[in-house]
Formats: structure tokens, C-alpha cells, sequence
């Protein structure tokens, strides 16, 4: 008997996810995880400022989907579902380079939009995080966008994609990021976000939430940060209690060190070293303007929202 399995592709802005799950049958009620894996494809970089994936990006991006290929054949995968966020979404080449994956994969791409991005991550989150039934603030730093999801449980109260990720915000605000970010950046990042995120503030106030949630990335980072030392995918838990001092910590050495010294972080991915200093100041802000004291990290996200969606 052939079993169905699915394979799950998050096409990110920075990072390119698999997930190859076999689907349940009669007696065995969870999917059986037979790979998890990523690849840094940094498709933003060099280009999403200016609306355009740049050439190198473009090609590491075929490169990766190649090399995904492969493991689905390894694993004899029978169904495939790939989706596409903020980079593929607002770049011009964007429709071209889905074209060009089906052309030299077969896999068929879906770009989707901020709001079902959001909904994605929530269903995601809630396979990591028991929220209850208290309002939480769920927070997802690409590097195109970054959404948030004020949400408990069962109900999503209110959410939002903003189109201001990680490469983004390193463009406008950390132009050289081999040295040390100053003072005015940080600053100017601040007040740009205040501009920004104004709806957000706006329903902080009104649902209060008691804990911030923050999906993959830059938070699975800062969780491994904390425990001073990188863990692969497969290792990382469904989800780390994230300590404020821990992060204070964190967030203290990537605004005092040149990108040499803060690549060589125990724990830190050398891809995310710039990314993580403006993320840093983003998740900052929100703390600030939250009150929350409670940090808790999801190893799940997007793909994962996608197959809770399927089951």
C-alpha cells in the first residue's frame, strides 16, 4: 500500500522551508514528520528595496527549490503544496520566477497575500503554543514583511502584514551593517515604526494581550542565543520559553558588535548576524509597547498552519 506523503514548501523572503510529513490513517491520528529542513536563500537582498528580486538571489532561489526536489524524490513524495510570501509578492519578477520553478521542478507555486499569510502563521502557532483562551500577541519577522496576530486558542481577534521585514529595514536603516549600528539608526528605526505600526497600537490598546508569541526566524535565533548554541531544525522544540533578560542580552550585543564579532555569537546563523540587530530593535519596540514580560518562541509558522489547514 502506498502512503500519501506531503511535501510543504514556505517560500520566505530570507529562508526557504520543507516539510515532508507522511498523512495519517486509520489508528495513527498525528502525521509522521520524515523531514524538516531550510535553506537561507536571501531572496530580498540586493533587490526588494527597489521591487525586484536581483539576479544572484534569483538563481540561489532555483538552486534551493532544486535541491528540495531531490528530497521529495528520496522520499517519494505524492502531493506538494508550495507557497510564496512578501518577496515573491511584491516583485516585479516575481510571476517569472514562479514560472521559471515550474518549468525546471514541476512544483507549483501559490503567492498569497499578507492578511492569509497571517492566518497561516496563527494556525501554525497554535500546533506550537497553548494559548488558552487570554488574548497573546503572535509576531512573525520576515525579511519582506511581518505580520501580527492578536489571537487565543480558537478565535483570531485582529491581524495585520506590514510590509517592513528584516531586509527592509536593514536597507533603510543599517546601509553598512559590517559595523556597529548607531544610536540615530536606532532612533530612526523607532520613530519609523511608530509611523508604521500605528493600527497595531491601536489594537494593543484594544485587546490588551498578555504574552508576546514570536514565530520562527529571528525569534528561533534568540532562543538559541539562549542556550549558546545553534540547533539544527530537527532539533528545535515545538516551543522555548524566552527569557526578557536573555534577550536583553542578545539584543545589548547586536547593537555593540561589528558583524564579525556578532556572527561568531554562540548560536547565531552567520546569515542572520545584520538581520537579527534590526529585528532586535522591532521586537524592542513591541515590547515597549506592549508591557508584556512573557516571551514565548514557535518553531512553527507558516507551513505547518498549512498542514493543520489540510488535517
Amino acid at each position: 500500500m502506498t502512503h500519501r506523503r506531503l511535501a510543504l514548501i514556505d517560500m520566505g523572503t530570507n529562508t526557504f522551508h520543507l516539510l515532508i510529513v507522511e498523512l495519517p490513517e486509520a489508528g495513527r491520528p498525528q502525521p509522521r514528520t520524515l523531514l524538516r529542513t531550510k535553506v537561507g536563500v536571501r531572496l530580498g537582498e540586493g533587490g526588494i528595496s527597489a521591487g525586484r528580486i536581483a539576479e544572484a538571489a534569483y538563481e540561489r532561489a532555483l538552486h534551493a527549490v532544486a535541491g528540495f526536489r531531490e528530497e521529495m524524490e528520496l522520499h517519494a513524495v505524492t502531493d506538494v503544496r508550495a507557497t510564496a510570501t512578501s518577496a515573491m509578492r511584491v516583485a516585479q519578477n516575481g510571476p517569472e520566477l514562479v514560472k521559471d520553478i515550474f518549468e525546471q521542478s514541476g512544483i507549483q507555486v501559490e503567492i498569497i497575500g499578507g492578511d492569509r499569510e497571517a492566518e497561516l502563521i496563527c494556525a501554525g502557532v497554535r500546533q506550537a503554543v497553548p494559548l488558552g483562551s487570554e488574548h497573546h500577541l503572535i509576531m512573525d519577522i520576515g525579511g519582506g514583511s511581518v505580520e501580527f496576530i492578536i489571537a487565543n486558542a480558537t478565535t483570531i481577534f485582529w491581524k495585520r502584514s506590514f510590509e517592513i521585514g528584516a531586509q527592509r529595514l536593514l536597507d533603510q536603516f543599517f546601509p553598512d551593517p559590517s559595523g556597529v549600528i548607531t544610536a540615530e539608526a536606532v532612533a530612526w528605526e523607532k520613530e519609523y515604526l511608530t509611523t508604521k505600526l500605528a493600527p497595531l497600537t491601536a489594537a494593543l490598546a484594544e485587546f490588551r494581550p498578555v504574552s508576546l508569541v514570536g514565530a520562527s526566524g529571528s525569534f528561533d535565533s534568540l532562543a538559541d542565543m539562549q542556550l549558546g548554541r545553534l540547533r539544527p531544525e530537527a532539533e528545535l522544540p515545538p516551543s522555548t520559553e524566552l527569557e526578557l533578560d536573555s534577550f536583553r542580552r542578545s539584543y545589548a550585543q547586536m547593537l555593540t558588535l561589528p558583524h564579525e564579532e556578532r556572527k561568531n555569537l554562540p548560536g547565531i546563523l552567520p546569515m542572520r548576524a545584520d538581520m537579527l540587530v534590526v529585528a532586535c530593535i522591532l521586537i524592542d519596540y513591541v515590547l515597549e509597547l506592549t508591557g508584556v514580560t512573557r516571551i514565548r518562541t514557535s518553531a512553527y509558522a507558516l507551513k505547518e498552519g498549512l498542514l493543520a489547514e489540510m488535517l
